[in-house]
């Protein structure tokens, strides 16, 4: 029988618009991905590890404290007399704000505490410690 004959032979074709499509939405997937793998390590801070950290995701604004007992508001000096009127004038503008306490493993446990005790009074209502997590 020539059936072979009858029927319309076609070769096969590359459809290259549908992998440019997958290739596209595989970019974005991968560059959202790394932005959420960034972590703010500005400063050189040894921290503290932790084996249940997390992180929010909401407007954190970093406060460091260095091993030579500097404070740090996001990446500004300030001096110790500073940070309450800083923290309230931070407060009053997203009352959400959320603190995240970054201190030097070696630095002294009073300044930590003092440092808590300023964020506190000055009305901050979201405040966390950072930490690395254990191995």
């Amino acid at each position: 029988m020539k059936l072979d004959k009858l029927r319309v032979r076609q070769s096969p074709r590359l459809m290259i618009i549908p992998m440019i499509d997958i290739i596209f939405f595989l970019l974005v997937f991968f560059m959202m991905s790394t932005l959420d793998m960034v972590e703010q390590n500005v400063l050189p801070v040894a921290l503290p590890q932790a084996s249940a950290s997390k992180s929010d995701q909401t407007i954190q604004v970093p406060i460091t404290i260095t091993v030579q007992g500097k404070i740090l508001f996001g990446q500004e000096e300030i001096s110790p007399d500073k940070v309450s009127e800083r923290v309230k004038d931070e407060v009053y503008q997203n009352p959400e704000t959320f603190f995240v306490l970054r201190a030097d493993r070696q630095v002294e446990y009073g300044h930590v505490i003092w440092l808590l005790d300023e964020l506190k009074s000055s009305g901050v209502r979201r405040v966390s410690v950072a930490t690395e997590t254990k191995p």
